[in-house]
Order: structure tokens, then sequence, then C-alpha cells
């Protein structure tokens, strides 16, 4: 007999729905009933291509007596942390408060008012790994909460004040900006980089896109070559390890090992989406084919496997299938070598993906590159050419003979916020290697979500199945807004730009508090235990963090001064935190090289797709200039002028397509040349 979830629309949700625990989605009804009966709560958190979720469920969840013991003691709560990143984001910081870790699948139990008082992440359905049994812990936790209740409540208490600090915007921790901040943050990240394997700290290792992206800045900046080499030398690792899909393309999850070798198998839609752009942005200061190689076949994967017929992009695709981790990506050393055949130089291609160093996962290969390329090839006398010819049949084979297998699942439903992220991507991606079919992803999703994802003009977080739930949080407005903008500036289509313009000010008028900076839930939302207000930039760059990124930009574009103030503000509350803590507040020390850049502010004036228009866009997008913007107008538009206040007051200079350069409140003369333009971009 289905649950209470059957009726709901997240795939997580929908996977315990035949469980035999009485589940309760989030809502008001499961408290209501939790303070009537006066029970405790047990809240579980977790997401449908999460590992360790699914052995809980089979474990405990699926266990008639386990359910026994939770229906009969507690009122039972499942949510999908994708859906709900507020109570995701509350409930974790009560976790890691408690225990000093977290994790999903996130374990809580409360009070029926929602006050937590213990939790955990996963626990065994018996005692092991010195961990007690789940059945114990449910057992001894009701008995307290009949015997010991006012301890119970003094320590919900504490924990709950623990928990709901925010920052302040003014007072003594408020700092000026100066660039020693983030000469100070790289020598942080510097004391804990990985020199033999790449990226930060031992194992697991997950990918530091936005570490990488601040490092890149900071070499454009200083000229630092330790800085380019540490962000060349991760990519290279991440790209040859197996925690990148060698034959689809795309990015796993985290790697559990310091090599990049043995990846945790999921697939998620804000990875791809941000380790994309750094590879993008990679390749536009090195030149390098294999980060654009990187990039073209994680935006493939994308395209192939994660993007909804309408245009949206999907969430996530499953570690397990089958009931196996990792089955549908790993080999059998005979399978290969079936499957190559003799056209392939197996031999050659089978050392290259480190197949003949013996099998590195229960028995199979996951496949990796533990050497150089150039290395591989020195040691079978052929060129690199001709080695990566090789691997390429290979892995057109291989990708054929794979796709008959019974493939992971895919939780299909779309976000805002993750959305945002991949347009973003696309949208450079278009630009940069001058792909329109990027920008056309990019701006069919785009259109999508604006379409579909919106209730009398409020954006909404998840759509799935024709169906647009729950009102949208700062990060869906902020990762949507800056994504609008990327795409406005690989189209300059209006359209793009009006509709972030809109976001921006309804951001401000849901989320921002004058004291306390951004809040991640709107002024009207539910009422929780404390209002969250997350800065630190996780797997995804906080609410926060995107928030300033878009006021540091359409200020620029609109000259709204109180819009820089704002930036200015919360960049000089958070800059002590940044200079501590910079990996792990790195996308907002990027917002903060931006403002101390003082950015170009680029208008473009001339007929878009023209030789002239797009000589000197050649100049501006091709290298990397994370610190600026650009507008155009086309002679007699006054509508774009209108809208976007850059461009007041510009025309052509004797009827040449032109570029004016602004900086700091003051304009370059007027450029017609390409030579021209790039001299006054590049002295600044």
């Amino acid at each position: 007999m289905p649950n209470r979830l059957a009726n709901e629309n997240s795939p997580y949700l929908l996977q315990h729905k035949d469980n035999p625990v009485d589940w309760y989605p989030w809502g008001e009804e499961a408290f209501e009933r939790a303070k009537a009966e006066d029970k405790p709560i047990f809240l579980s958190i977790g997401y449908s291509s999460c590992h360790w979720c699914h052995v809980m469920a089979h474990e405990s969840f699926e266990d008639p007596a386990t359910a026994e013991i939770m229906n009969r003691y507690y009122v039972n709560i499942k949510v999908d942390r994708e859906e709900h990143p507020d109570v995701d984001s509350i409930y974790m910081n009560a976790v890691q408060a408690l225990t000093g870790r977290g994790g999903w699948p996130l374990s809580v139990w409360l009070l029926p008012d929602g006050r937590p008082f213990f939790g955990g992440t996963y626990f065994p359905s018996q005692p092991r790994y010195g961990m007690p049994s789940f059945r114990q812990v449910l057992l001894r936790i009701a008995e307290l909460f009949r015997e010991q209740r006012d301890r119970i409540e003094e320590d919900a208490l504490h924990l709950t004040q623990a928990i709901s600090g925010h920052i302040l915007l003014d007072g003594e921790r408020t700092q000026p900006l100066d660039l020693s901040l983030l000469d100070l943050a790289f020598q942080a990240l510097a004391e804990r980089y990985d020199a033999r394997w790449g990226g930060f700290g031992e194992q697991p290792k997950f990918p530091p896109s936005m570490t990488l992206e601040l490092l890149l800045r900071l070499y454009r900046r200083r000229g630092w070559q330790h800085a380019l080499q540490m962000v060349t030398h991760t990519l290279d690792r991440m790209m040859w390890g197996g925690i990148y899909d060698q034959i689809g393309g795309g990015f796993h999850r985290y790697a559990v090992d310091r090599m990049w070798l043995i990846p945790h198998f999921e697939k998620m839609l804000y990875d791809n989406a941000l380790l994309a752009r750094i590879y993008l942005h990679a390749y536009q200061v090195t030149g390098q084919p294999r980060y654009r190689r990187v990039v073209e076949e994680t935006l493939d994967y994308v395209r192939r496997e994660m993007t909804a017929p309408e245009g949206g992009f999907y969430s996530a695709q499953d570690a397990d299938s089958e009931g196996e981790e990792g089955r549908f990506f790993i080999w059998r050393e005979e399978e290969l070598r079936e499957t190559l055949g003799t056209e392939v130089n197996a031999e050659v291609v089978l050392d290259y993906w480190g197949v003949k160093q013996g099998a590195n996962f229960e028995g199979h290969h996951v496949l990796w590159v533990p050497e150089p390329p150039e290395q591989v090839a020195a040691r079978h006398g052929m060129a690199v050419e001709a080695l990566m010819a090789e691997v390429e049949q290979a892995r057109a084979r291989l990708f054929e003979r794979r796709e008959q297998r019974v493939k992971p699942g895919r939780d299909d439903k779309v976000l805002t916020a993750w959305n945002g992220l991949m347009i973003n991507t696309l949208a450079q991606a278009g630009r940069v290697l001058k792909h329109p079919p990027y920008t056309a992803m990019a701006a069919r999703a785009a259109d999508f979500v604006l379409s579909h994802m919106r209730h009398e003009g409020r954006l909404l977080r998840s759509y799935r199945h024709g169906r647009a739930r729950f009102e949208a949080y700062l990060e869906d407005y902020a990762f949507l807004a800056e994504g609008l903008i990327e795409l406005y500036q690989s189209t300059f289509d209006l359209r793009w730009f009006r509709e972030a313009l809109e976001l921006t000010e309804q951001m401000l008028a849901l989320f921002w508090d004058e004291r306390a900076g951004f809040f991640d839930t709107a002024i009207d939302h539910e009422p929780l235990i404390t209002r969250p207000q997350e800065v630190t930039d996780n797997a995804t760059p906080s609410g926060t963090s995107g928030a300033v990124a878009v006021l540091a930009r359409m200020a620029l574009y609109t000259g709204r001064a109180e819009w820089r103030d704002k930036v200015e503000r919360v960049l000089g509350r958070l800059a002590g935190a940044v200079v501590q803590y910079p990996h792990a507040l790195s996308y907002l020390a990027a917002q903060m090289d931006f403002a101390l850049a003082a950015p170009h502010e680029i208008a473009l004036i001339g007929e878009p797709q023209t030789e002239e228009v797009d000589a000197l866009l050649e100049v501006i997008c091709r290298p990397y200039r994370p610190n600026q913007v650009v507008a155009l107008r086309r002679p007699g538009d006054g509508a774009a002028a209108d809208l976007i206040p850059l461009l007041v007051g510009r025309e052509m200079i004797n009827g040449r397509a032109t570029a004016y350069v602004c900086r700091q409140f003051a304009c370059q003369l007027p450029a017609t040349a390409p030579d021209e333009l790039r001299a006054q971009l590049d002295a600044g």
C-alpha cells in the first residue's frame, strides 16, 4: 500500500512511496500531527542519486520491523534536499554542530515544533563500523523523549541558538577591500594544494571548480605562474582520472581517493556546469586543445543525457544501475578486448587507460589515464597524435557497446538554480568557441524556465512532468539571472537582459535585508526555526555569492550606485572569512576580484553578425577577460539605450562599428579597429 509520498513529484520521494514507513512530505500536516500526539519527528533528507541513501532505504526503510518502530514512536518526514535546500541547510548545520561532520542521508530528530535535538547521517541496520544500529538509536531516543524530556528540550534550545546566527553588515568585523586580501587567500590555498595529484587536501577529493576559477583570476591579475600551474595540473589530473567519464564524457560527483581514480559514480548537473566552465576558461588562457575537448565532451553528454525534450536540464544521473554501484561505467578486461577487436591497437589503448596495471574496482576496471599521453606514446614508439587517434576510435567502439547496457536511473526534475548554472556555461561556450548550438541550448533552457517555472510573476524551484512547485530560493533567482546576463552577452537579445533586470529587482525585494544581507528564503517564506543564510560556497556557489555576482554586473549596466554599495557591504563583511577560508568562499572571492578590478564597461554600436562587429567581439570574447560587461545597440535602436544606460549617447563613428570602453567613471576614445580595442582592454 503506497504511503503519502505517492502524491509527490520528486523522484527521490517516489522511490520511498512503497516503504512500510508512514512517511509525510515536508509540510504542516506532519507538524500538526506531531504536536497533537506529542511525538518526536524523525526527519530523513537525501536525494535520488545518493548511493548511501539507497543503502539506508534498503536496509531500514524497506524493513517492516524497523518501520513498525518508526511508525509507533515518531512522525516521519522525508525531504528531497534539492527541492528544499532551506530545510537541508538548517538541519545539516545542526548535525554538523552536533557531530562535526555531515552528509547524506541526513537523519535528524526534532521536537514537534521543528527544533532539532539529535542527528547523524547513515545508520546501519546492524551494529557495525563502531556505530549502533538504526533500530537501537530509534528506541533509545524514544525512551529519552519519554523519560528525559527536560534534557532534550534544553539540548534543542542550545542547538537552535547555535545555528541561528546571521551576518551583520555593520560593525568592527567589516573591513576595507584591497588586493592584499586576495594575495592572502592565495597563500592559504597554496598551503593546502596537493602537488602530486592536484586538487586540495587528501581524500575524498571533490572537484574544486570554483577554487580553480579564483586561481585563474589571480594568475591573470598577478601573473603568478604557480597559480596557473595549480589550475592546469589539477585539470589534467581530473580529466585523466576515473572521476571523468573517459567513454561518455562528463564528470562524476567526486573521487574516493587522492588520485581522482575511483569515483562516486553519480553525475550532477551543477558539477558539469561548473567544471565545463573552468575548462573553457583554461582553454582561453592556455589555448590547449585538450581543455576544449573536455568542454565539448561534457556539454555533449549534457545534451545527450541531461536535456529534456522541452529544453530544460535534468538534475542528476544515478550512481547505481541494476542495483549495483557503478555497474554501467566499469569494464572487464576481456569485454574491452572483445569490443575493441582487431581494428584498434588494443595493447596501446589498454595501456593508455591503465588496464594493464590490473583491476582497480572490485575486480573490474574504472578507465583512467595514469600517465600523460606523451609517456604512453613514447613507450610504444608512436606519435601522440597517432595514439590519440587510436584512443578516439576505441572510445567510439566502447561507447556503442556501453549504450546497450541498462543505464543508471535519472532524476528528471528540472531545478531553476542548476539550470541557471548550465545556461551560464553554455552561453559562454557558445561565444568563446563560436559554436551557435551551445547558445541555442542555453536559450531553449532559459525560455523553458521562464515560461514554465513561474507563477504570478514569481519563480518556482522545481519542475517535473508538467508540474512546477515550491517558491524559489535566493540561489534560483541569482543563478538564473547570472545565466541570463551571459546569454544576453552572447546574443544581445534584449529579452534576456530585461528578464535578468526583473529578476535582480525581485531578488532584492524578496531576499535582501539591510542589516543582515541576503537570506536564502524569501521574506514571505514559510516560517522555519531560523531563516537560513548560507554564505559558504560548497558544491555550488552560495546564493549570497551568486547574488553579489549579479548585482556587481547589473550595477555596471544600469549605473545604480546603490547596487554597487550592497556588493561592497557584503564583501567587506565577509572579507576576513575569505582570507581565512578561501576554499569555502571561492566564488565570493572571485566577485571580490571583479569588484577590485574596476571592470571594463564595453558598449558596442553596430549590426550583430557583421564582419566589423564580429572582429570587435573576437577581441572582447576570445581571451580570458572575466572582469568586463558588454552591451550592444544596433544603429537607431532606442529601446536598448532606454533599458541599458551604458549604451546612452553612443553612436557609430564614420559609419563603422564602434566600441566604447569605460572604467571607473572614465572612458577611452571610441575604437573602430580591433587593434585599437585590444590595446585599450590589455592596458587594464
